[in-house]
């Protein structure tokens, strides 16, 4: 079923099974967990020390999207073209820059102001830090190391490592979610797409949610406002993240973009003292936490044409000049 939309045709039915898909592997992975303990109680997995959750998570639930787009190409025998896996970084490389630094810039400004909105959950001597630094080495005579020195340096590793590192765990959503979903949506526009594609993915997270992943289950309104809250965040951090592969041309800025907030997300953790709400901040997922992602959506979206589809690129003009054609008189040969 196609719907026009514009100057495109909105492919229903191709949404709507790759929805089916994309959900349901997903979220039979999250009853997966459920069953076997949850997020805090789960076994590990045979032969490690890792949780069978955190197991389930990398690979069912975060690979669910690109496992979805493969299946909805075969089902309906849509074809591999328009795969968005071409990187384009010779064309688009300022995106990959964009995409490798902002995540972590804009955790860093939503820590700041959440600091200065509640400075008394504001610890300067970085007690969390110290402790974890004495932890590593109990009893061995190591040389003491700063703590701002410890939390500088790992933040510098985990924005220049962070996307590389994550790549893998990552692609399975932005597979799916970027390079097959939001291209299917843009025919509504790029505005509607994006607010599209920031409920939907918001939503798919709801089960994990629900067992405490990224917010816990101590706050006000747990498990629900924990849930309308990474709605929240994934309209702030989708629409940068789905401006970066339409601009971009590809897959691969979104990727990197989402590798480094997970990578970075975390560290405003180490300043934290008391306990703060997480609805709030001072991690990106709340509130004024993700201050910074919500003001750079909200720019994108004011502007001008800024999610809409770029313009392809223009051919070379073909000469209208007509070649002169020798002239053969008669007594040539």
């Amino acid at each position: 079923m196609n719907i026009e939309s514009g100057a495109r045709p909105l492919d229903l039915r191709r949404i709507i099974l790759y929805l089916i898909f994309a959900f349901g592997i997903a979220w039979a992975g999250g009853l997966a967990i459920a069953l076997t303990g949850g997020l805090a109680n789960s076994p590990p997995v045979a032969g490690s020390n890792l949780p069978l959750a955190f197991f389930i998570l990398t690979t069912v639930y975060m690979g669910a999207p690109a496992i979805a787009h493969v299946l909805t190409r075969l089902v309906t025998r849509e074809g591999w073209g328009g795969t968005y896996l071409r990187p384009k970084l010779s064309q688009n490389w300022p995106y990959w820059v964009i995409a490798w630094l902002a995540p972590g810039l804009l955790t860093f400004a939503g820590a700041a102001v959440f600091f200065v909105l509640f400075p008394q959950y504001y610890d300067a001597s970085l007690s969390r830090v110290q402790a974890m630094l004495q932890q590593a080495a109990p009893e061995q005579q190591v040389p003491e190391v700063s703590p701002w020195l410890a939390v500088i340096a790992g933040a510098v590793q985990a924005i220049l490592l962070a996307p590389l590192l994550n790549a893998l765990p990552v692609f399975g959503e932005e597979f799916g979610w970027r390079a097959y979903l939001q291209p299917k949506l843009l025919p509504l526009g790029g505005r509607k797409a994006m607010l599209l594609m920031g409920l939907i993915w918001g939503a798919w997270h709801w089960p994990v949610v629900a067992m405490g992943y990224n917010f816990g289950l101590d706050y006000v309104g747990a498990p629900w406002l924990g849930m309308l809250l990474m709605v929240w965040f994934t309209l702030a951090f989708g629409t940068l993240v789905g401006w970066l592969a339409l601009r971009g041309g590809s897959v691969w800025p979104a990727v990197i973009a989402h590798g480094a907030l997970n990578g970075i997300a975390g560290i405003a953790a180490l300043f934290v003292q008391g306990t703060p709400s997480p609805l709030l901040g001072p991690l990106p997922v709340g509130l004024i936490g993700s201050a910074g992602f919500a003001l750079i959506a909200l720019w994108l979206f004011l502007r001008s044409g800024a999610l809409d589809p770029p313009a392809p690129r223009s051919a070379p003009p073909v000469p209208t000049e007509r070649m002169a054609l020798p002239v053969t008189g008669p007594g040539d040969s």
